[in-house]
């Protein structure tokens, strides 16, 4: 009896007559939607994840409107599979939470609700209207958070008005993440036209597109990572803008960039959306002094870009293969030169070298989490690939044992091989660390000896005391002048 009277009163008679028509009449209403009927299309529950799919279900038995939307609907109308499936309804954050036990809330910004299935997250959002949109009657409104707030810069703060289905359509970014899919009638409904740019491969910013950059500055790097994944053509209108509002990036919180970096990069299409970052001048603002040594090295075939062109490839390939990549080791990469150059500075100064390195190290990476906030845990792998560089060039015997044993040697040889490129020093130590590590240990053993014995190999001499004297002078008055 409860649940009967709940949806009853849940809704408005006359909102749920809208719904109705235009799930079964596959015409156009008022915004001019189209419907696609169940046999129009390809989107099917056989490629919809389980946990979605209970979500949808649930939400229509409360009484609520349910869609699938976005990004799973878009893949699976382009034959790929879906990495995640995200819920857009007409109830609100906190009745989804009375409907889903195993449900949290998340967001200031935008309030989401979060239902959890083991490791499996299904998103679910209330549908969002313009902010001149009279607020939603069942919205509190004494509550903040539920207000929207723009910036200074015309950037959204605040995005929690809420709307019906249409309002939400042309909220949303792109005409093609504008795709609704329900499992009352299995039709697929498109408000913006986004089919038509489906078919057509074209990606299109809905509304005025330098306005809705300035409303989220991030949706530049969704146009190029969703161009690159998808071989989309960015629209003219929709990429006009870019160059001159990139420059926004720089008021959007390093957190955001770093989810929106790793998509970017660790999508099995890095090359290409970095070529494209590159291309439109967007990545001078997510990656300064990287751009910075590019540009000083003029010509695009410099040692540097070979490297980091080489580095991205190889990631895409891994991908590819399903072998394991960590944003660790490209972010080493597009740095390694900005830490060379400031190493040689410090050295210049009188540093000693590990010490410039290691210093160089830390202050590029710092200045770089300012921009894109890197984890601890990754910017610490990318110092220790960066430290083992300096130790594979010592192959003496206990070197030799105690890196091979390192839980970063793998890591930090793929980056030598990287960067070798067309050096034949870094070439020659790459071959043999590739050499060793083809050796059974005895076959190890004979061949640590051979360098040993060397006769190419320079002598250690042990320091005398006069010399001790003078080590320590030279450290003391480097650190002198640096501090």
């Amino acid at each position: 009896m409860p649940g009967i009277l709940k949806r009853l009163f849940s809704k408005s008679p006359k909102k749920k007559k809208v719904t109705k028509e235009i799930a079964t009449n596959s015409q156009t209403d008022s915004a001019n939607a189209r419907v696609l009927s169940r046999d129009a299309h390809s989107v099917s529950r056989k490629n919809i994840s389980n946990s979605a799919l209970k979500v949808l279900y649930r939400l229509n038995e409360a009484g609520y409107e349910a869609y699938l939307v976005g990004g799973g609907v878009r893949d699976i109308l382009l034959g790929l599979q879906p990495k995640d499936f995200d819920v857009a309804t007409d109830a609100t954050p906190e009745e989804v939470q009375k409907v889903f036990r195993n449900c949290r809330l998340i967001g200031r910004r935008f309030r989401l609700a979060h239902i959890l299935f083991g490791r499996e997250v299904i998103e679910v959002a209330t549908f969002r209207a313009n902010h001149d949109s009279q607020p939603n009657p069942t919205q509190s409104k004494s509550s903040k958070n539920d207000l929207s707030r723009t910036s200074d810069h015309g950037m959204l703060m605040r995005d929690n008005v809420y709307g019906n289905i249409v309002e939400d359509a042309f909220r949303r970014d792109f005409t093609i993440n504008a795709l609704y899919y329900t499992v009352k009638d299995f039709s697929v409904i498109d408000y913006t036209h986004g089919l038509e740019d489906l078919a057509a491969r074209k990606l299109r910013l809905i509304g005025e597109p330098e306005a809705r950059y300035r409303e989220d500055p991030v949706r530049i790097l969704r146009a190029i990572r969703l161009a690159c994944k998808l071989s989309l053509d960015i629209e003219k209108e929709t990429a006009k803008p870019i160059k001159q509002l990139a420059e926004l990036l720089s008021h959007v919180s390093s957190a955001r960039l770093w989810d929106e970096s790793n998509k970017m990069l660790l999508a099995g299409h890095a090359q290409s959306t970095w070529n494209m970052l590159h291309e439109l001048g967007v990545a001078k603002f997510l990656f300064p002094d990287t751009i910075q040594c590019l540009e000083d090295n003029a010509a695009p075939k410099s040692a540097f870009s070979q490297f980091i062109q080489a580095a991205l490839k190889s990631t895409d390939s891994r991908i590819a293969n399903k072998l394991p990549v960590t944003p660790a080791f490209l972010f080493a990469v597009v740095l390694w030169e900005p830490i060379n150059r400031l190493s040689i500075e410090l050295k210049s100064k009188g540093m000693p070298a590990y010490e410039a390195s290691q210093r160089a190290a830390t202050r590029v990476m710092e200045k770089q989490r300012q921009v894109i906030g890197i984890p601890k845990r990754f910017s610490m792998v990318a110092k220790e690939i960066w430290a083992l560089q300096h130790r594979l060039h010592n192959r003496r015997k206990k070197s030799v044992f105690s890196l091979i044993a390192h839980p970063r040697f793998r890591a930090a040889y793929d980056f030598l091989c990287l960067r070798a490129g067309d050096d034949a020093e870094l070439n020659k130590l790459a071959d043999w660390w590739t050499r060793y590590q083809e050796l059974n240990a005895e076959q190890r053993n004979q061949f640590l000896n051979e360098v040993e014995h060397s006769p190419n190999k320079p002598k250690r001499r042990k320091p005398t005391n006069k010399s001790k004297t003078k080590q320590k002078q030279k450290r003391a008055n480097g650190n002198r002048s640096t501090s």
